[in-house]
Formats: structure tokens, C-alpha cells, sequence
């Protein structure tokens, strides 16, 4: 039996499968624990979506491989050679191999597929009793430019809604108060298996319990198909207030650099729709500060759209240039024109908050 710790950086994807890693390996006999010092092994999930993240994974991954057996999967598996910094590295894996985890941990081999992994059904360890983190799909439909996560998970795979609906339901009957439904991006879910978000939801919602639902990031072009519905579907008591739709830019100029094929005019729609319908409820979008071809034109268009529809949630993030995406090609602006249009943003929205301005 081997002592493991498994550490994960990213988002709530990246979350739900370490808890199936977690959930694998104990019915496979392994034993999990709390801290690194304590194991054996130790299993690194990572993020690739930003350069900082990255510098703190790789800063991780050698350090504790100069006396732990260390086994790196993640995003960033597929978007860098692990082994070209971090040579010393027991196994790497990439996030279509989490099933294999038994295998990798025995024969401390490399392991990577193309095969897209249906992981719904596999076994889990929850990291908080109270959450429960189902992932409804693998993928997306879009290809930014920027985006290094595409290239680690690929195009949309939707999990079908009866097998949502089980891990739904043993979710609900195991204490899960909150449910989280985490993908790539929500908004084009089913669209590969001839459904959509708002049928999932309205099949989810006839579970009873006590719970309610959190519905994760969606693109503002695939939103568009679903408006209508998905207002509907909102109103039910069991979904929570929020919505989250990254605009990344205000500038039409930019999205269209980005390949985010929504426009401006797809996300404050929904912004619209939403708050006329629903009082009080949290908008959260993401910016990204910086892009390469992004002018003080063009920032400004950003922080105008900002400006006016004050998002209750904004997340600013400084562009970083990913491995293998189109962005990285171009040429970068330089480091202090981004972090002074950073600032600038996130005073306005410092601002806005403090004051808590009435949103019209």
C-alpha cells in the first residue's frame, strides 16, 4: 500500500478530477493523505492557463521531487515536456488517463491517449462533504487564440443526461448541499448529443433534496442559442442567482483576434435579459488585460463595457503567452503597459464595488 498526496492547481474541473483520482485510488487500496510529508507519492493535477501558475507548478514538482516520487498529470502535461524541466519526475499523464491512475502509480510509465475518458461514473472522494463537483462535458466547441486548455482537453464530449442525473442524485443523497456543474464551458452542452443546458437542468431540478445548483462558466455565443430557455430554467428555486459569461474584451476588434466569435453585443444581452429578470442576481465575467494586438483604443472599449454594466464578479487577468496557441506568435506588449491597464481596471471595479453602485 502506498501513502499518497495528491496536490491540485486550477479550476473546479480540474478539482472534480482530482477527487475521482482520489476516489480510484482508494478502492484500488491505496492510502490518501493529508500532507506531502506523510506520503510516499505524490500526484500533481495542474492548470496550464496561466505563466505564473505554471512557474509555481514547475517550482512545486522539482522541489518535491528531490525526495518524494512525484507523478505529474493535468492540463499542462499536454501544453509542455514536464520532463524537459522537471527530468527527475516519476510518470506523467495527461487528463484523458485518469482511469489508468492504478496502472501509472504501479508501473511509474508515462501514459497519454487521445481517447476522451468517461469519467461520470467513476469513484470519488469529495474535498468538501457539503460540494458536490460534477463535471457534465470534456472539451469545448471554441478555439481561441489564446486558450491552452483547448489543447489540452480537446473538443466537446457531453456526458448524456441520465448519467449526469445518477452522479446528480448520489451527490444530493450523500449530504451535497451546493452542486457545482463544472465543464469547459456549460453554454454548449449536449450540443454534440442533440440536447442542451437547459434540458439538463430541468431534468437535475426534479431531484428532491435539500440543495441547489451553481451553474459554471458559459460562453456568451453559445448562451445566445439557449437564452430563452435558460431563463426559464433559472427560475426554478433549485438554481443558484449567478452566471458567469467571460466577455474577455470589450473591443469587437479583439474578440475577433481571439476567435471568441461572440460580439459585445451577445454579452450584454444576457446581461439584460438576466437582471430584468431576475433581481439581485451576481454577474461574473473575466477580462484579459494585454492581449497583443489590444491598443489604448481598444482597452478603453473594455473598460467602458465594465464601466457600464458593472459586473458583480470581474476577474482581470493579465495576458500570458501559452505554449502552442496562436497568441504566442504574436508580438507581446510589453509587461508594464499591461499591468498599468490592470491596475486602471481593477481600480473601477474596486470603485464601483465600494460604492456599490445601483446597476442600470
Amino acid at each position: 500500500m502506498v501513502n499518497i498526496f495528491i496536490k491540485t492547481y486550477g479550476c473546479q474541473a480540474n478539482i472534480a478530477d482530482s477527487e475521482a483520482i482520489a476516489g480510484i485510488l482508494k478502492q484500488n487500496n491505496h492510502s490518501l493523505v493529508d500532507n506531502e510529508e506523510e506520503a510516499d507519492t505524490i500526484i500533481v493535477n495542474t492548470c496550464s492557463v496561466k505563466n505564473a501558475t505554471q512557474s509555481k507548478e514547475l517550482h512545486y514538482i522539482k522541489q518535491r521531487s528531490k525526495n518524494k516520487k512525484v507523478i505529474v498529470g493535468g492540463c499542462l502535461t499536454k501544453t509542455l515536456d514536464v520532463r524537459k524541466h522537471a527530468p527527475e519526475v516519476t510518470a506523467v499523464f495527461d487528463t484523458n488517463s485518469i482511469l489508468k491512475i492504478p496502472e501509472i502509480l504501479e508501473t511509474e510509465q508515462d501514459h497519454f491517449s487521445s481517447a476522451k475518458e468517461s469519467r461520470i461514473v467513476a469513484p470519488i472522494i469529495r474535498k468538501d462533504k457539503n460540494i458536490g463537483i460534477i463535471s457534465i462535458g470534456e472539451g469545448c466547441q471554441s478555439s481561441c487564440s489564446f486558450c491552452s486548455t483547448k489543447l489540452a482537453r480537446g473538443n466537446l464530449r457531453s456526458y448524456r443526461i441520465g448519467d449526469i442525473k445518477r452522479a446528480f442524485e448520489k451527490a444530493v443523497h450523500e449530504g451535497c448541499r451546493k452542486i457545482y456543474l463544472t465543464s469547459q464551458d456549460n453554454g454548449c452542452y449536449g450540443f454534440d448529443i442533440k440536447t442542451n443546458l437547459p434540458e439538463l437542468l430541468n431534468e437535475l431540478t426534479t431531484t428532491e433534496g435539500d440543495y441547489i445548483i451553481r451553474i459554471g462558466m458559459m460562453n456568451p455565443w453559445h448562451l445566445t442559442k439557449i437564452l430563452p430557455d435558460l431563463l426559464e430554467s433559472y427560475k426554478s428555486e433549485k438554481i443558484m442567482n449567478f452566471l458567469h459569461i467571460p466577455v474577455q474584451s470589450g473591443s469587437e476588434k479583439i474578440l475577433e483576434d481571439m476567435r471568441r466569435i461572440h460580439t459585445v453585443e451577445n454579452y450584454l444581452q444576457a446581461v439584460r435579459e438576466f437582471r430584468k429578470t431576475f433581481q439581485g442576481i451576481s454577474i461574473a465575467t473575466d477580462v484579459i488585460v494585454g492581449y497583443p494586438t489590444e491598443t489604448e483604443e481598444d482597452f478603453m472599449l473594455t473598460y467602458s463595457l465594465i464601466k457600464k454594466t458593472k459586473p458583480e464578479v470581474l476577474n482581470i487577468s493579465k495576458f500570458s503567452s501559452r505554449p502552442g496557441t496562436k497568441a504566442s506568435e504574436l508580438k507581446q506588449l510589453s509587461s508594464e503597459v499591461i499591468k498599468e491597464r490592470s491596475v486602471r481596471l481593477n481600480s473601477l471595479y474596486q470603485e464601483y464595488r465600494k460604492n456599490n453602485c445601483s446597476i442600470t
